[in-house]
């Protein structure tokens, strides 16, 4: 079996990292644009005057799980397991209300589609045992931004969110085993955002991370994760947000 490495400690690999920060930082080079020494004209200028707000939302979820191994386990059929970083969909609503200049309390509940998996890779074969499942997540978030300067600002938030899984894909493809999990979760959540103000709208790009408290090994029924102490999720979105 492998070692943790510095790759595993946000759940993802670094090259789907660097490749969402990248994305992201393109979407942070828009509210620069255009706004020169002249006059810029201020989007929705009363718009915080209104302290509830409601939008739509869709993102690009990567998930994987982020096993640990029973110390006394050994199997030498069973030479290493990884969960590769698999990408998602995930669309919603917003709903912010604001408590202050600077703070906010946000939730955005969602319908995402998942499809972790666990890959066994043995001596002379690789086995393969994957959830596709439907989630239904609500997160109750804290939000603090920052001054507006002209038509944009920053914000950074955090809080959890509670995911209850409504529906699995029975049928699995050749050479693959179905993984029996838990069908809720509570994860940890933090990131950070801009907002663009535009004429009729508020362009929200966000990048959040999300971590999973619950062990998702399932007591009950078969034993599909042998070996595995704990299982948890592990999860890096990109989110558009419009209000």
């Amino acid at each position: 079996m492998h070692s943790s490495d510095l790759r595993y400690l946000f759940g993802l690999y670094r090259s789907k990292v660097s490749g969402l920060l990248l994305l992201f930082s393109f979407f942070a080079s828009f509210p620069v644009l255009g706004q020169g020494k002249g006059y810029v004209r201020r989007h929705l200028e009363f718009y915080d005057d209104k302290p509830l707000h409601f939008g739509f939302l869709f993102a690009l979820p990567v998930a994987r799980y982020s096993p640990r191994f029973d110390a006394g386990y050994t199997n030498d059929s069973t030479l290493a397991l990884s969960s590769p970083a698999k990408t998602a969909f995930r669309m919603g609503f917003t709903i912010n209300h604001a408590l202050s200049r600077h703070f906010d309390i946000r939730t955005t509940p969602s319908v995402s589609l998942y499809g972790r998996e666990l890959v066994y890779n043995g001596p002379a074969s690789e086995k393969r045992k994957i959830r596709e499942s439907t989630w239904i997540e609500i997160p109750l978030l804290l939000k603090y931004k920052s001054v507006r300067r002209n038509n944009s600002r920053m914000y950074l938030l955090a809080g959890t969110t509670i995911a209850i899984e409504t529906n699995v894909k029975n049928k699995v493809r050749f050479g693959e085993e179905q993984l029996n999990t838990k069908k809720a979760d509570l994860t940890l959540d933090y990131g950070v955002g801009f907002e663009q103000f535009f004429e009729f709208f508020k362009f929200t790009p966000e990048l959040r991370f999300s971590h999973g408290l619950v062990n998702m090994i399932e007591t009950f029924g078969p034993q599909t994760t042998p070996g595995i102490r704990r299982l948890t999720t592990n999860t890096i979105s990109i989110y558009l947000n419009f209000e």
